[in-house]
Formats: structure tokens, C-alpha cells, sequence
């Protein structure tokens, strides 16, 4: 199974209840740059997924054209 935007922004938001709950400085942190990575990934996965989705849009369109008729 591969991760989903979903499960990025939900590991994001367990990071920030983290840092909230968090009494020492260092920990409270490292929990909010670890909430701005897993949304970083969740970016980045969307991006590549819109990319995806043109790139095979692309390769439809192209077959279609192709094709004989």
C-alpha cells in the first residue's frame, strides 16, 4: 500500500497535537518541524499526482491520434 496525501496530513496533525502536549522546548520542536515535513510530503505527493494524471492524459490523447481510423 502506498501512502496516501491523507496519511500525511494525519501523521501531520498527530505531530502537532504532539507539540502541543509537549512540556520541553526541544520536543515541542522536533514535533512541529516533523507536522511541516509529513505536509511537505503530502505537497509534494499531490504535485505528483496531478503530474501523473497529465502525463497519462497526454499519452491517452497521443494513442487516440494514433490510432487507425
Amino acid at each position: 500500500m502506498s501512502p496516501t496525501q491523507q496519511f500525511y496530513r494525519d501523521r501531520a496533525a498527530d505531530a502537532r497535537r504532539d507539540a502541543a502536549g509537549a512540556q520541553l522546548d526541544n520536543v515541542r520542536d522536533r514535533c512541529l518541524r516533523a507536522a511541516d515535513a509529513w505536509e511537505v510530503m503530502a505537497a509534494r505527493l499531490a504535485r505528483t499526482e496531478v503530474l501523473r494524471a497529465e502525463t497519462e492524459a497526454r499519452k491517452a490523447a497521443a494513442m487516440l491520434e494514433s490510432a487507425p481510423a
